[in-house]
């Protein structure tokens, strides 16, 4: 059996109609006039639907030291309690996160996730609460989240049906470092021109509600008026402009903090008993450790995401190149 060490993954691309080709800006495979819509970072998906990742399993594939070419499930088989610490997995054994970018070219589908009480009556059904962080945004773009206060059920399904349902939703602007969480239950839908990293529970169960005209895509109308929490969403946050360091959400599936270091400086990347997610927004890092369970230096770029295991997070640092910068998100699990 390996030791555990900082695994590294290779994306997985996924073609959408709403995709674009901005993602090469973070370091993907994709050139001018390609329709990608996401790249899924760090995947453990035993299934997937149709309509999301086309079905069947997605599992994200280790790029660097002994695992290479295994996928993290394989890794967290051999390594368990060494990979989560205290954390736990997922209800059906796999890791406990989702982790994307997102490049929306033109308007996603409006939609929503499974509520508790739909999860709960419907087992092939499960929850997604996410969080959008948003990295780039076009003049003028929008967030959609959350219903207008006073909209009904009625009101609503009669405004899916004659195409006004938009008008139902709360739109705010997309502003780059904001982030947006979504509990499941809530209606939301990305606007065009925006790119996020998203961060969420590992569900690719969808529900669509109104798809801007567009058509041979599949509407899910009424599960949705069964999932849907009638309210506004939560409030944006954003880590502070003359802050290092922020803390962006915290949910029960886990918590987001947005860094920015510079000119060599560290910052503690493993302290909390578990495993860490390292999402590379911008820069260029070097993570590597002073604690008691040596591994070698990982070199991080725009775009990368790292796991770190929990069982050598004590005493790991991540920092920047002298003169240069770093900027990412970390994510710790509950």
């Amino acid at each position: 059996m390996s030791t555990p060490y900082p695994l590294l993954f290779a994306p997985t691309l996924l073609p959408k109609v709403w995709g674009g080709d901005r993602l090469a800006q973070l370091g993907k495979a994709v050139k001018p006039g390609d329709r990608i819509g996401e790249s899924w970072e760090l995947a453990d998906l035993g299934s997937t639907s149709e309509s999301g990742a086309g079905g069947g399993a997605a599992r994200s594939l280790i790029t660097n030291g002994s695992l290479c070419a295994r996928t993290l499930h394989d890794a967290l088989e051999q390594w368990g309690a060494g990979l989560l610490g205290k954390s736990k997995p997922a209800a059906d054994g796999n890791f406990p996160l989702l982790v994307k970018f997102l490049d929306a070219r033109e308007n996603l589908s409006v939609q929503v996730h499974p509520s508790p009480a739909f999860a709960a009556e419907h087992p092939s059904a499960s929850l997604k609460t996410e969080a959008w962080v948003i990295l780039l945004a076009e003049p003028g773009s929008k967030i959609y989240k959350g219903t207008k206060p006073g909209v009904t059920r009625d009101q609503f399904e009669q405004h899916i049906r004659d195409g006004t349902v938009v008008n139902d939703l709360i739109a705010v602007p997309a502003i780059p470092g904001e982030c947006h969480n979504l509990p499941s239950g809530t209606c939301h839908a990305l606007g065009a021109g925006v790119v996020v990293a998203e961060v969420q529970t590992p569900s690719d169960t969808t529900f669509r509600i109104y798809d801007w005209g567009r058509t041979g895509r599949e509407l899910h109308i009424k599960e949705s008026l069964e999932c849907i929490d009638f309210a506004p969403a939560p409030p944006a946050t954003s880590a502070p402009a003359n802050s290092p360091s922020g803390v962006l959400v915290t949910t029960p599936f886990f918590r987001i903090e947005h860094i920015r270091i510079t000119d060599a400086e560290e910052h503690a990347v493993g302290l909390r008993g578990g495993g860490v997610v390292l999402i590379m927004l911008g820069g260029k890092g070097t993570l590597c450790t002073e604690g008691d369970r040596p591994f070698d230096p990982v070199t991080l770029g725009i775009g990368q995401t790292a796991l770190l295991p929990a069982a050598c997070a004590e005493g790991a640092l991540l920092s920047s190149p002298s003169a240069g910068r770093c900027e990412f998100l970390m994510v710790t699990l509950p």
